[in-house]
């Protein structure tokens, strides 16, 4: 016997679990105070900044498969959602211990939400993801 309830939640923790799991790694990391976060030299910037591009061009692409298909319209509120969260992470980050909010990483991650909202548009193999998953 089938119970239609348990089949929903089933689906929509199918569809949505990625970009809530993807969402709460990312406010596991930024509540770590600055003094855990490790230096990476000359590296650093580099390593950092495209970690954030790529967990942000992540996000946007699990909210894209949440929608259920990259068609224009998912594809700006995925945007908006990733770019949404960006913000909100950095306001969160605020409140951690030598840690700031700074305008220009919300845009570096929005631009990583972008990319891979784009690759999502043009990568069969992305587009395989979104409507089928893995």
């Amino acid at each position: 016997m089938s119970n239609p309830a348990a089949n929903r939640l089933y689906q929509i923790l199918q569809r949505w679990g990625p970009a809530l799991v993807l969402m709460l790694a990312i406010f596991i990391f930024s509540n770590t105070p600055s003094t855990e976060i490790p230096n990476l030299g000359g590296w650093d910037r580099l390593v950092k900044k495209g970690g954030h591009m790529l967990g942000y061009a992540l996000l946007a692409l699990t909210l894209l498969r949440g929608l259920g298909s990259a068609d224009w319209r998912n594809i700006l509120f995925a945007f908006i959602g990733a770019a949404l969260y960006a913000a909100s992470d950095e306001l969160h980050q605020s409140f951690v211990p030598g840690r700031h909010a700074a305008l220009v990483d919300v845009a570096i991650d929005s631009l990583g939400a972008a990319l891979g909202l784009l690759a999502a548009r043009h990568l069969p193999i992305l587009q395989r993801i979104i409507h089928r998953g893995l």
